[in-house]
């Protein structure tokens, strides 16, 4: 069975989205604060984490910060009563996968729940086989400990970039439209703006092309997306 953990530390809304969560079918342990929330991980280790950001003993970001850098890559869905844009952003590049902002309706909870799910369980029905490692030209690109090399010099990427090229290199030499990379890595069904992937984009060819203003792996299509050559 799919275990979530949930880490909330208002009784009504932790009640609520458990007993939800289970009628979904999903075995739910709950916590909340941050440290216990972070024991629990240890010890079940879920499937995926509802994580509220404001918690006590040990913040969300906290949380997160930590989990992520002790390579522990479990989905991780933000719920948080801030609306700004900053407060998001800065999740996301903690290395949560989505997030959602209260008040928010359980339909899209539970939606964001099974994309995440689904996302995270390669071979599942839909979604694409994600490669663990990828090797291409002088680069070699480990996906689980987010690590990558050019001529065998280490490059900095974003949990972003990786997750792009991972996408990519799982469609390889197939065209992959910028809604569909919007979708599966950001995890939103809309966004600001498809110039987020342009941008992620560009920082992978300038990181890992020979010449990224001719790139020789990471192909536009013109009027469409993207689309990943190995060769």
């Amino acid at each position: 069975m799919t275990t979530v953990l949930t880490i909330e530390d208002d009784p009504a809304i932790l009640r609520g989205l458990a007993d939800n969560l289970r009628f979904e079918g999903y075995d739910v342990i709950t916590a909340s604060d941050g440290e216990t929330g972070y024991h629990l991980q240890k010890e079940r280790k879920p499937d995926l984490i509802v994580l509220d950001l404001m918690l006590p003993r040990m913040s969300g970001f906290e949380l997160c910060r930590k989990l992520r850098g002790e390579g522990i890559q479990t989905p991780i869905l933000m719920l948080t009563a801030r609306s700004e844009e900053p407060d998001r952003v800065l999740g996301l590049d903690l290395g949560a996968d989505d997030y959602v902002t209260k008040p928010f309706s359980v339909r899209e909870l539970m939606a964001r729940v099974r994309a995440l799910l689904r996302r995270s369980q390669p071979g599942a029905e839909g979604a694409p086989a994600l490669p663990n490692e990828l090797r291409f030209g002088q680069v070699e690109i480990d996906f689980l400990s987010y690590e990558a090399r050019l001529n065998g010099k280490p490059v900095e990427m974003t949990r972003k970039e990786f997750a792009v090229l991972r996408y990519l290199a799982s469609r390889a030499g197939q065209v992959v439209t910028r809604d569909d990379l919007l979708n599966e890595v950001w995890g939103y069904e809309s966004y600001p703006s498809s110039r987020t992937v342009d941008n992620h984009v560009a920082g992978l060819r300038a990181k890992l092309e020979r010449d990224p203003s001719q790139p020789e792996h990471i192909k536009t299509v013109h009027g469409v997306g993207y689309k990943f050559i190995p060769g």
